[in-house]
């Protein structure tokens, strides 16, 4: 599968500058938690969908499709979610989200890597 092939591309080229920005990540809190959902809501819904099942109103014409952030979690956690938000996935829709200010990121990094939570 095409997909799962530029996922594992995407996760292994963040593999190596994860242990330096774990150091700088904020303290997961509730407060950031919500920055993390609206910025989803935002940001991440029209393709990823409101749940990140891959069911945004965008998802149908996207080649690859967006990820399904709760049945395929980014392996790596939040620091791999945070420094891919950076960086984008190549040959994808998914763009590097460097607009954003890094506490947001981080936010939307903690959110995102809570999603996996929901299928369980």
């Amino acid at each position: 599968m095409k997909t799962k092939s530029i996922l594992a591309l995407a996760t292994a080229s963040l593999l190596l500058p994860l242990q330096a920005r774990a150091a700088d990540a904020p303290k997961r809190t509730p407060e950031l938690l919500e920055k993390g959902k609206a910025s989803f809501a935002k940001n991440c819904a029209s393709c990823h969908g409101p749940k990140g099942e891959a069911d945004g109103p965008a998802a149908k014409a996207l080649k690859p499709p967006p990820q399904n952030l709760v049945s395929h979690p980014m392996k790596g956690g939040a620091p791999a979610v945070f420094d891919l938000l950076g960086k984008g996935v190549k040959g994808t829709a998914m763009i590097a989200f460097k607009h954003l200010p890094e506490e947001e990121r981080w936010a939307l990094a903690y959110w995102v890597d809570g999603l996996k939570d929901a299928k369980k």
